[in-house]
């Protein structure tokens, strides 16, 4: 049996009724592959599915599957080499977990139904996988929606197909179960050589589970890849339509729309010390600017998104004196500075020659030691008069802010 193109779609065009939904789909899986479906709502992904499965007729094209034609197989075939998970709830009149389990050897059972000792074997390995023996006594109707997807997963592997093709199967679960659910099919494909079709609307998860994704958003297939080659800068803004907030390919961070206007914050950080303050300040509508950051920090796609200025240097390169006074500049516009930092590294000596330059203006600074935040005495002029104090627009989020009277703040 050859691995290669173990799974092939070739001009596939799929669809309800001769209304085309998605045309010219080009699929070549290997055995033992994970591929993930994303796009937006409505586009088509799970129609894409019901068709591979066989569930919907196919409009044109064809789907092959170990080099025989789909469309050819019987259905005991058809039920022997492939499960089926799809969003629409199973109807299990007075049946308990355990019973629906067991229905995913009826392909093997004959024309009586009847589960001999070895269907029984299959069905508790199945159900101790998923993690679902202590609830096989329950009613399948009472159980919650994450309990019922582990079951049917249970019920699919019971199946003991080649190929497993899932709608959207982590909607229901927290995040616990999601990471369970996606490592035992990681296992399955690991160890059976099992072929996962899938549709997820967790970007991360399927960025870290598939092998290929295929990105669907209209009647032609936009890409099919590698999760190198679909998650590049700016695609899946484009691929959502994001117009509200941003999205970053390179750490899969989805982020809330910048805080219009002048900054009056700037915020020293790095190192990943920055981005919960940034956050902070964006639920405040707060604008804010921030620096030096290096090109590789951890705060730097964080400020990239929300701050409405951002100073920044070239990894591994020395920070040149401009920059330092680009971000000087910037800071003496600014009422108030947060530093996030306790120390300054080596090659942060711009940034600790930045916080000396805040405390000689007399700005207001909060600056950070082991016990949270601390009001710094001011230093040089008085404080330019407390400008613009009394504007709410430029006052810092409320377990922020610090008195003359009780200088310790926690954050």
């Amino acid at each position: 049996m050859s691995e290669k193109g173990y799974l092939q779609t070739k001009k596939l065009c799929v669809g309800y009724q001769k209304h085309i939904v998605v045309d010219n789909i080009e699929i070549s899986l290997e055995q033992g592959e994970i591929l993930t479906l994303i796009g937006p709502n409505g586009a088509g992904k799970s129609t894409v599915l019901k068709s591979i499965a066989r569930q919907l007729e196919t409009l044109g094209g064809s789907i092959y599957l170990d080099q025989k034609e789909l469309s050819r197989l019987s259905g005991q075939q058809l039920s022997q080499s492939m499960a089926v998970v799809m969003t629409q709830k199973l109807r299990a009149e007075k049946m308990t977990c355990e019973d629906v389990v067991a229905t995913g050897r009826y392909p093997y059972t004959g024309r009586f139904g009847i589960l001999s000792s070895s269907d029984w074997k299959v069905i508790k390995e199945a159900m101790e996988l998923v993690q679902v023996t202590q609830i096989k006594d329950l009613d399948f109707n009472k159980i919650s929606d994450g309990q019922r997807q582990r079951v049917m997963l249970a019920r699919a592997i019971c199946q003991e197909p080649q190929i497993l093709i899932l709608d959207e199967p982590t909607s229901y679960l927290d995040v616990k179960y999601k990471l369970e659910f996606l490592s035992i099919l990681q296992e399955m494909k690991h160890q059976k050589k099992l072929t996962v079709i899938m549709s997820l609307h967790e970007l991360d998860l399927a960025e870290r589970i598939s092998d290929q994704i295929l990105c669907v958003n209209g009647t032609t297939p936009e890409r099919f890849g590698t999760p190198q080659e679909i998650f590049t800068k700016g695609y899946i803004s484009k691929l959502f339509g994001i117009s509200s907030g941003s999205f970053d390919e390179k750490t899969m961070n989805a982020e809330l729309p910048k805080p219009c206007g002048k900054p009056s914050v700037f915020v020293i950080s790095g190192d990943g010390t920055g981005r919960n303050i940034y956050r902070k300040l964006q639920r405040k509508n707060i604008p804010f600017a921030t620096g030096i950051l290096f090109e590789n920090d951890l705060d730097y796609p964080v400020a990239q998104a929300l701050a409405t200025n951002v100073i920044a240097s070239k990894s591994f390169e020395p920070i040149k004196g401009k920059t330092l006074e680009v971000a000087k500049a910037t800071l003496s516009e600014c009422d108030h500075v947060i530093c996030c930092r306790s120390h300054f590294g080596t090659f942060e000596k711009a940034n600790e020659e930045l916080l000396f330059y805040a405390k000689q203006l007399g700005i207001n600074l909060l600056t950070w030691c082991e016990n949270g935040f601390i009001l710094s005495p001011t230093q040089g002029r008085e404080h330019r008069q407390m400008k613009h104090t009394a504007d709410a627009r430029h006052r810092l989020p409320g377990r922020m802010r610090c008195s003359q009277t009780n200088s310790r703040q926690t954050d």
